[in-house]
């Protein structure tokens, strides 16, 4: 039997068992992470007429809790890097439901901001990146399925606290609502218990291998726990060093990594803020209240179907070799929806643009993180996926901004969805271009590690028959002396110096 494939975490990943627990509580933390800042708007215009103040003050809530959880990517990749990702989703968890059951009581904005803004969004940092990194521990082959799937968890958590937020604004006030929306978030704790740490340890108890595997897998053991304590070798080190111990900081030389930082933090310009006015330009168009809602409705239920068929396709042997072609050109296709949606004039054509951007959108959802992982592995990807999100941080917050801007400039709303549709066909074109470039390198740099492996083996061989030659001249000199004395003899007689 042939040798288990082995991943970069030093140990062949089960690909499914108690993995698929793993992903049903990574879809909860991930769908309350993302969907939260979003459904948290149906509070707004109560709370304004309570706190006496301004829209664009009020909006800083959902933007500092935005910032904050994406902000708070490296700081959460260094705590599960320490400690594992259970105990940080658990805490996570508990972060947020203290931050809302808080909020219930605030008298003032700037309490608000500090209750909804940082604390429940430091809370909903500490959810998102751990749920994508334990998927990596426990899936290889399955991955991308497995990503779609708990990226699923999005679009279901909003389809459901939409209308459950409505339902307690209208029964118990916005107060009573963050009071159960705190004890609702706690379920966090429930979805970080799910994520069991494993290992080499745990690997090998459920994977059975041959010897040849075993032999592999020596020396490998690194467990999603925490980490051994070194307390002699941290002394001698600075802060820098005891930092880059927990995040990877050498991920700003790997060319795959850079190339996808860059396009993301593009694309971010334009990703959200089409969302954010689809509804308002509805309204715009002389749409009614219910039929512009019912958009975003479409928009959730394609979206929702979209991530895992994604990750499906994504699995297969066809895309899965180049899957950040087809991470491209879902970038690609999510501008293309958006520089046509302006000539959609009519409620119909309205809903033709929100099913395909629902199905744009959760394609690229679905292979967000799963590209990331492709490209660094999953031993690296902790580090990367925090470095990543502290730079997409400035552009998420800049994007809807940029797009009001532009729509009080001019009046129209169709100026902002051709400043994303172009953004995000730039950002696709350019992934495009410079992923060819990189698996042009990537092949190069291969083929000339197998020509230099193959000429060291052929030196080594060599070598090795050289000394196997001298070897046997050794050995056998003492033996083969008699006829070389003959041999001798017979050339001297030749010579006519035969001697008596």
């Amino acid at each position: 039997m042939a040798p288990p494939v082995l991943s970069d975490l030093g140990y062949v990943p089960p690909d499914g068992g108690w993995g698929w627990a793993v992903v049903f509580g990574a879809s909860i933390s991930i769908g309350f992470a993302f969907t939260f800042p979003k459904a948290f708007t149906i509070y707004f215009k109560e709370i304004q007429a309570v706190f006496n103040i301004s829209y664009s003050q009020l909006a800083w809530t959902t933007s500092i809790m935005c910032a904050t959880t994406y902000g708070g990517g490296p700081i959460s990749s260094i705590l599960v890097n320490r400690y594992g990702s259970r105990p940080v989703v658990m805490f996570g968890g508990l972060l947020c439901g203290v931050g809302m059951i808080s909020a219930a009581f605030c008298t003032s904005i700037l309490q608000l901001y500090i209750c909804v803004g940082f604390i429940t969004g430091f809370g909903l940092a500490l959810n998102l990146q751990p749920s994508v990194i334990i998927i990596g521990k426990y899936f290889l082959k399955r991955r991308p399925i497995a990503n779609g799937l708990a990226m699923a968890g999005s679009p279901v958590m909003l389809c459901t606290l939409a209308p459950l937020n409505q339902f307690l604004f209208d029964n118990f006030g916005w107060r009573g609502s963050f009071l159960i929306l705190g004890a609702i978030l706690l379920n966090c704790c429930v979805a970080g218990a799910l994520f069991r740490p494993i290992g080499a340890g745990t690997a090998l108890a459920k994977t059975p291998v041959n010897e040849e595997g075993k032999d592999a897998l020596k020396g490998k053991i690194t467990e999603d726990g925490p980490m051994e304590k070194k307390t002699e070798e941290e002394e001698g080190k600075d802060c820098f060093e005891k930092v880059n111990q927990y995040l990877d900081f050498s991920l700003f030389k790997h060319r795959g990594f850079l190339i996808y930082l860059i396009g993301n933090v593009l694309m971010f310009l334009g990703f959200f803020a089409p969302i954010v006015f689809l509804a308002p330009y509805a309204k715009h168009t002389g749409i009614d209240e219910y039929s512009a809602a019912f958009l975003l409705s479409i928009l959730a239920v394609v979206d929702m179907v979209a991530r895992p068929a994604t990750g499906i396709v994504a699995n297969s042997r066809w895309v899965r070799p180049r899957i950040q072609y087809f991470f491209s050109f879902a970038i690609a296709f999510n501008g293309a929806c958006h520089l046509l949606c302006p000539l959609a004039s009519s409620y119909t054509g309205l809903l033709v643009y929100s099913s395909f951007f629902g199905l744009a959108f959760g394609m690229v959802c679905a292979m967000l993180f799963e590209t990331l992982m492709d490209l660094v592995g999953a031993a690296r990807f902790t580090s990367a996926v925090g470095l990543v999100t502290i730079a997409e941080c400035c552009t998420i917050l800049l994007g809807p901004p940029i797009g009001g801007i532009l729509i009080d400039t001019f009046g129209d709303y169709k100026y902002m969805f051709i400043k994303c549709g172009a953004v995000m066909v730039l950002a696709g074109t350019f992934l495009f271009i410079m992923n060819y470039y990189n698996y042009r390198m990537l092949a190069k740099e291969e083929k000339e590690r197998k020509k230099k492996e193959e000429h060291l083996k052929s030196v080594r061989t060599e070598n090795e028959g050289k000394k196997n030659w001298n070897k046997d001249s050794t050995q056998d000199g003492p033996e083969l002396e008699p006829l070389r004395e003959n041999g001798e003899g017979v050339k001297k007689e030749m010579n006519g110096t035969n001697e008596v």
